[in-house]
């Protein structure tokens, strides 16, 4: 049996040496869209960036696309970041490159040397997202949405293994926020793993997936029912 992309076993989440999630046990397996859901504050975030290894896992066992992420060494964090394509609330552009210099900067970062293949990935990626030739605009002149399209579209430069999202149309009017989605589910659709943080409740109604929930110290699988 394929062993799980995401698995956490028992694990404590802490944020500024606080213990905001206890006893969390998780796995997203291979071909899900799962929906990390809770109010603002509840932990989603502390979860997440206990995912990317930002933060560190104390307490409890837990594995992400083969790294341990209990023992994960310093050196080998940009190593399993490679293998996970993560998506902001506020797009995290450099506001002083262009969409084009935005991913290039990644893929040189992460070992690209070839010219050629750099400008093909590139036109790749934002063909995925419906956004091919806006390579040479800066992030000021697109909105928000196109702004959050050209992220999603630097989260898969590296062929991730998964996407991780957190709150991504959380800065959103919501008809880009759907159209976002859309973005997901047809990622998702071609056979992309996505773990994405929410509080927008009209989006797990529209986007059926598996749903974890935050809430009091918890997390766990809400069960959706199904309208006939």
């Amino acid at each position: 049996m394929e062993a799980p992309i995401v698995l956490l076993q028992q694990a404590n989440i802490y944020q500024n040496k606080q213990c905001i999630l206890k006893g969390v046990d998780i796995d997203v397996k291979a071909g899900e869209f799962v929906f990390l859901i809770g109010k603002t504050g509840t932990g989603k975030s502390s979860l997440i960036k206990t995912l990317y290894a930002d933060l560190p896992l104390q307490e409890g066992q837990g594995t992400i696309v083969g790294f341990d992420l209990k023992g994960i060494r310093q050196k080998d964090i940009p190593f399993l970041r490679r293998k996970l394509g993560v998506v902001f609330q506020d797009f995290k552009l450099l506001p002083d490159r262009s969409v084009f210099d935005n991913l290039n900067f990644v893929l040189k970062a992460t070992g690209w040397k070839d010219k050629v293949k750099i400008k093909d990935r590139i036109s790749e990626v934002l063909a995925e997202v419906g956004m091919e030739g806006i390579e040479y605009k800066f992030p000021f002149e697109l909105s928000g949405g196109e702004q959050q399209r050209v992220a999603i579209a630097r989260a898969l430069l590296n062929t991730p293994e998964i996407i991780i999202a957190d709150e991504p149309t959380g800065n959103l009017d919501p008809q880009t926020s759907l159209e976002i989605m859309e973005v997901f589910q047809k990622l998702h659709q071609q056979g992309m793993n996505v773990l994405m943080a929410t509080h927008d409740y009209n989006m797990i109604v529209k986007f059926p997936g598996k749903i974890l929930r935050c809430d009091e110290g918890s997390v766990y699988e809400v069960v959706q029912q199904q309208t006939s």
